[in-house]
Order: structure tokens, then C-alpha cells, then sequence
């Protein structure tokens, strides 16, 4: 691809045409997100679906660009993860019977709150996680590598699209048939979820993050699961339910303190630094397209944009939803932090556990004791879509990085998608509530809303208050010293089948790598050093396939299921 083509204008990248496949997707998807997210507990991103869809129809048009593409795929998924981030807290509302004292305006207005918040933090910390730190974000990656070998074809598009179509089948026979179970050599050890998720997805996962990272993350799932829930019931120090809060508390207490952490030591001392690298770089070439001034080329007038945002979502939880206005400026800045968490999660490891982030400032507010247990939902529901959105902005972004895509045009694509997806997410939530009823919420009922459960028994408080607060110095003390506390902190609160499948996809790189450095050993430097790039771009591109077939797959499950639902 030409560079200049890839620098163009970011008008030429937000196009009308795009606008308009963007938008009719993102209704869909995000429909069949908030869907999905209910019935089944969990959402697959969505992003390397919309961008193998966005380049088929913008190229049935004519003349179309991987940038193009690119911003038309961020509007289309955007709204998956507003979705998420209202299904994985609101309902928890309806199982304790709370269901009566609020509607669709209140759960949009939630929505709304989150996805401004959300959308204000990503502007502010894109170049400090794309550019300067160069996390992973191997779902951004994925979008990326998919738009790159559907554009060139050749044998990396093989590559890619031969992975991608035995990823999909798999977790087709696995979710939409029932051939193949979901979790493979379980065993019955007391309180700990072992077992292998039989997801190519989570295999890739691992092989992209590498060995190094996933060690930190499965020594805290190992150290979590083993030592303190086991370990300590097997010893009689505590029950295994009791044990089971102090994990969850510890983790939580982990990722808060690494969110703290990154803040102090990395973005505010950074602060004016990184706005003037931004500001100088605006209308650039290059790297120039990371720019700060992202909304209207100019940063003192997005900066003030910005600060009116959040001050205008603190007005309206504070007042609107009846906050008070301590717990709305707390929520405002927390919402801050915990965003900065979730790109962290999602450049280091590709999972944004959202709801946890919203836990996490839902306790402190509920610590003081001004709000009711509606409003605390509303809180975790903030943060929830805050982290939520922030997650789908920065793989956009690194994609965008990737491809050469003007940061303006995706960050005002997230924007249409985020608010349209609030829209659809808010009026699909209420309508299933209305259809299905509130007993329909719950484990074991017709939507699970496994998450919605935890955080509808967390509002009565912190499971274990000195754990939590143990692992926000600990998290503290990990990341100063170099150390990634967030990864720990995952392992930690993850169910151990999860990060015990990451851990696998870690080791299969590892072993890839050791195979193909013995069959490069008697080459020259020179021959040494192409082999090398390839081995490591046919990994790159196959894993990424891996990961995105099962996105793709699980998206159209969720469609399928989606139209099933209403048509019974």
C-alpha cells in the first residue's frame, strides 16, 4: 500500500459511505452483542468481523482503501462493547427486584455517561499506549494482519484465511452444534475452575501475548488458586467460600493498584510532554496521525472539549441519576483510572474484564454510604462501558497504527458508533427485560448474566476489605518496580481455566520459536535474519487468523441466536 494513500486526509477516510455500512452494522451487532452478553455470560470482540465485512461491501462500491475500511469497521463495532458493559452490570438491578425504579432513560443515560467518559480518556491516552509504549493488542493486531492479506492476498492471505476458517468451524461445532464440549480435562479440586477452555481463540491469545507476560499472569492464577483457595481450605485456615472472596478481592485490589500506579508514575508526569509531542505532530505525516488534538485539530480547543465532557457527565450523574455530587466527581475521575486499566489489559493480555474495573469503583463509592443500590448499579455500569469502549478504541487504534489510519477519523467513528450503540443497547435491554421478564436474569434462568450476578452480590460490599487493600499496595509496589502488576492481578481474579489456556498458547509459541531457530541454524547472518522475520510473520498472521475466526464465528452465532430469540 502507497504511504501517502495511507496518510491521506482523515476526511477521506471517514467517508459517507462508510458512515452508512458503519452505522447499519453497528445497529446489528451491537443488538446481537447485548444478546449474546445476556444469554450466554460472555462477548466475543467483534472487531475482525466488522473489518472482513466493512473492506467486502466498501469494495462492492468501488475504490475502496484499508484506511477506509478501517474507520468503517471502528463505527461498526463499537457499540458491541457499550453493550457489554451495560449487560454484564444492569441486570444485576432486576435479580434483586429493583427493576421497577428505573427504564430505558436511565439505562441510555448510563450508557451515554460511559461512552463520553470512555471516549474523552482514549483521546487523552492513545499515544501513550500505541505509539510510545507499543502494547500488543493482539485483537487490533488481528483487525490489522486481516485487512492487510484480504488487500494483498498471496500466501499470507492463505495463511490467514485458512486459520481463520478452521478457528470458526471449531467454535462452531463447539457453540452453535454441541459436537466438541466447552472445557476439556476438568477435574473436581475444591473451589478451583481447572480445566483446558477449548477455545483456539484463548490459544492464540497466549501465543501472541508470548512466555514472559503469561508467566507473571498464570503465577497469580497458580499463586491464587492454588495457594489461597486450595492450599488454605485444604489447611482449614478458611472455607473455600471465604477463600474465594479473598481472591477476588485481592485481585481486584491488584489491578486498581497497577491502574494507580500507571497514572502517577506514567501518565501525569507525562502529561505536558506527550500534549506537546501530540500537538507538534498534528497534520504530520508519519507517526503524525497519533495526535492529541483529535477532534478539531487543535488541542487547546479539544482540551477544553474534553473538560467540558466530563463535566457535563459528572452533572448528570450527579444530579440526573442522583448521585450527589461527591460520588459523581469520584466516579468521573475513577472512571479515568480504571479506563487506563483497561487498555492496559487489553494491550498486554486482549481480555478487558470490564464489570471488574466497574466493581471496583462501585465499592468505593458504596463505601461512602450516600448511595442506593440502584445507583450503585448505575455506577458499575458507567465504568463498565467507559472501560468497555476504551477497550475497542485502542485495538482500533493499534490497528490504525498498523495500517497508517488518521487517529481523527477513528476516534469520531468510535464516537458515532459509541452513542448509536448506546441507543440500540439500551432499547434491546429494556425490550428483553419487558418480553422475557425479570425472573428471566440469573444463573441457571434463561439469560445467565453471569457477571450482572457478581456485581448484583457485590453491592453489599467488599468480600474481604484488608485482601483489597493488600493488593492495591502490592499492585503498587509490582508496577514501580517494573514489574506487570496487571497481568498478576488478571491471573489472580480470572477462573483458573482461562489463563491455564493462555498459558498453553504461550507454550506452543515458545516451542514454535525453538523449532525454527534449530531449522535456521546452519544459514548465513543474512539468510538467518529474512527466516527469521518470516517464521515470526507466518506466526503473527496464523494466530491472528486463529483469533479472529472465532470472533467472526461467535459474532454469527449471536446473530443467529439473536434472530431465533425474537422469532420465538
Amino acid at each position: 500500500m502507497d504511504t501517502q494513500r495511507g496518510r491521506a486526509s482523515w476526511r477521506g477516510q471517514l467517508t459517507l459511505r462508510g458512515v452508512a455500512i458503519g452505522s447499519i452494522g453497528c445497529v446489528i451487532i451491537t443488538a446481537s452483542s447485548a444478546y449474546t452478553a445476556l444469554k450466554l455470560g460472555a462477548l466475543p470482540w467483534p472487531i475482525v468481523f466488522a473489518a472482513v465485512i466493512s473492506l467486502f461491501f466498501l469494495k462492492l462500491l468501488g475504490n475502496a482503501s484499508l484506511n477506509e475500511a478501517n474507520v468503517t469497521h471502528t463505527i461498526m463495532s463499537a457499540g458491541a462493547m457499550v453493550a457489554g458493559g451495560l449487560a454484564f452490570t444492569i441486570p444485576g438491578a432486576w435479580m434483586l427486584g429493583l427493576g421497577a425504579q428505573f427504564g430505558w432513560v436511565e439505562i441510555f443515560l448510563v450508557a451515554l455517561a460511559g461512552t463520553v467518559l470512555g471516549l474523552v480518556c482514549t483521546a487523552i491516552i492513545h499515544r501513550h499506549f500505541i505509539v510510545d509504549n507499543e502494547l500488543e493488542f493482539p485483537t487490533g493486531t488481528a483487525a490489522a494482519e486481516t485487512l492487510r492479506a484480504a488487500e494483498t492476498g498471496g500466501k499470507t492471505g492463505v495463511q490467514l484465511f485458512s486459520s481463520m476458517g478452521v478457528a470458526a468451524l471449531w467454535a462452531t461445532l463447539r457453540d452453535a452444534l454441541g459436537v466438541m464440549p466447552a472445557m476439556l480435562l476438568q477435574l473436581p479440586i475444591p473451589g478451583v475452575a481447572f480445566g483446558i477452555y477449548n477455545s483456539p481463540m484463548m490459544l492464540s491469545v497466549g501465543f501472541l501475548v508470548g512466555m514472559v507476560p503469561l508467566l507473571f499472569w498464570f503465577g497469580g492464577a497458580v499463586f491464587a488458586n492454588f495457594g489461597l483457595i486450595w492450599g488454605g481450605s485444604a489447611a482449614g485456615i478458611w472455607s473455600v467460600d471465604v477463600a474465594r472472596g479473598i481472591v477476588s478481592s485481592l485481585g481486584m485490589g491488584l489491578m486498581m493498584g497497577s491502574g494507580l500506579a500507571t497514572v502517577a508514575k506514567d501518565i501525569l508526569p507525562k502529561v505536558g510532554g506527550i500534549a506537546r509531542g501530540l500537538r507538534d505532530s498534528a497534520g504530520a505525516d508519519g507517526d503524525g496521525a497519533a495526535q492529541a488534538s483529535i477532534v478539531t485539530g487543535s488541542l487547546k480547543t479539544d482540551a477544553g472539549l474534553f473538560a467540558l465532557a466530563a463535566a457535563v457527565v459528572a452533572v448528570l450523574v450527579g444530579f440526573v441519576l442522583g448521585l450527589g455530587p461527591v460520588p459523581a466527581v469520584i466516579v468521573v475521575l475513577l472512571t479515568f483510572v480504571t479506563t487506563i486499566m483497561s487498555a492496559q489489559s487489553c494491550g498486554q493480555t486482549g481480555i478487558d474484564p470490564m464489570e471488574i474495573f466497574g466493581l471496583i469503583v462501585l465499592l468505593v463509592v458504596a463505601a461512602l454510604g450516600q448511595s442506593t443500590q440502584v445507583q450503585l448499579f448505575f455506577v458499575a455500569g458507567i465504568v463498565a462501558v467507559a472501560c468497555g469502549l476504551a477497550g475497542d478504541v485502542m485495538n482500533d487504534f493499534k490497528a490504525g497504527h498498523m495500517l497508517g489510519t488518521d487517529a481523527r477519523a477513528q476516534w469520531l467513528g468510535q464516537a458515532l458508533g459509541g452513542v448509536l450503540g448506546a441507543l440500540v443497547a439500551a432499547g434491546v435491554m429494556v425490550a428483553l427485560v419487558s418480553a422475557y421478564g425479570p425472573d428471566a436474569f440469573g444463573p441457571g434462568k434463561a439469560f445467565v448474566s453471569a457477571q450482572a450476578s457478581v456485581v448484583a452480590t457485590m453491592v453489599s460490599g467488599i468480600p474481604s476489605v484488608p485482601a483489597f487493600v493488600i493488593g492495591i499496595v502490592a499492585g503498587i509496589a509490582l508496577y514501580w518496580a517494573k514489574l506487570p502488576a496487571m497481568l498478576v492481578g488478571l491471573g489472580v481474579y480470572l477462573p483458573f481455566y482461562m489463563s491455564f489456556s493462555s498459558f498453553l498458547g504461550a507454550l506452543v509459541k515458545f516451542v514454535y520459536d525453538k523449532v525454527q531457530a534449530g531449522r535456521r541454524a546452519g544459514l548465513s547472518e543474512s539468510e538467518r535474519a529474512e527466516k527469521t522475520e518470516r517464521d515470526e510473520n507466518a506466526g503473527l498472521v496464523v494466530a491472528s487468523g486463529v483469533l479472529g475466526g472465532e470472533s467472526i464465528a461467535g459474532v454469527v452465532i449471536a446473530l443467529v441466536s439473536l434472530c431465533t430469540g425474537l422469532m420465538g
